[in-house]
């Protein structure tokens, strides 16, 4: 079983849209993922709701309580857990990233959010976690090279020490267009730019998983 965690100190950079999605695509016939909310605003449980599919299975949970929950999943067979964090509670941030075989920190790709992309790489440094950060909500691609404000964000990053996805999850209004039929883009336009995009970073989060790299205390 494999615990992914989505962290990041400054709201507003996608952790609940990626959470839907990356669970989605978790799931497997007979083995959905679980999605552990402890964000108190329960996006994840208002998206869950809407939802006319059974997977991913969904818990509202205290952070807290998260070493529990995800013993109970291992004895029954959950492959993938998937958990969503607050922006601004940093103990329930540690909890969360403590449990976590792969932490991913989402940002976009502006100076304000890479400015606060530096308290969560730390978190994750307290707690021996090399994370991997995902620039999100980020311009579309319109030629054969990244934005600038793309390359400049994924430059910034590297510089901070991060470990950066090569894939880019771009601001379409399919997503919100998804969500808002508690669908994902998988789902609601599959074969759209904007699955490929959310697939190709599963592909990539799967791939450190078969091969995870751990800082060493």
């Amino acid at each position: 079983m494999h615990v992914i965690t989505i962290a990041a100190r400054k709201g507003g950079v996608g952790k609940t849209t990626l959470s839907m999605h990356l669970s989605v695509l978790a799931s497997a016939p007979g083995s959905p993922a679980l999605l552990l909310d402890t964000d108190p605003q329960r996006s994840l449980a208002w998206w869950h709701q809407l939802r006319q599919a059974d997977v991913p299975n969904l818990i509202e949970a205290d952070a807290r309580e998260l070493p529990e929950l995800i013993e109970a999943a291992r004895r029954e067979g959950i492959r993938r857990v998937i958990i969503d964090t607050p922006p601004h509670a940093e103990d329930s941030i540690l909890d969360a990233m403590r449990v976590a075989d792969l932490v991913v920190v989402p940002t976009r790709p502006g100076p304000l959010d890479l400015a606060a992309v530096a308290t969560t790489l730390a978190l994750a440094d307290r707690v021996g976690k090399v994370p991997l950060a995902v620039i999100n909500h980020a311009p579309p691609r319109t030629g054969s090279g990244e934005p600038s404000i793309v390359a400049e964000a994924r430059a910034a990053l590297i510089g901070m020490g991060a470990r950066v996805a090569e894939t880019v999850v771009a601001n379409r209004v399919s997503m919100s267009h998804a969500i808002l039929t508690g669908s994902t883009v998988n789902e609601h336009e599959p074969g759209g730019k904007a699955a490929s995009e959310v697939e190709a970073l599963w592909r990539e989060i799967e791939a450190l998983l078969s091969a995870p790299v751990r800082k060493s205390r």
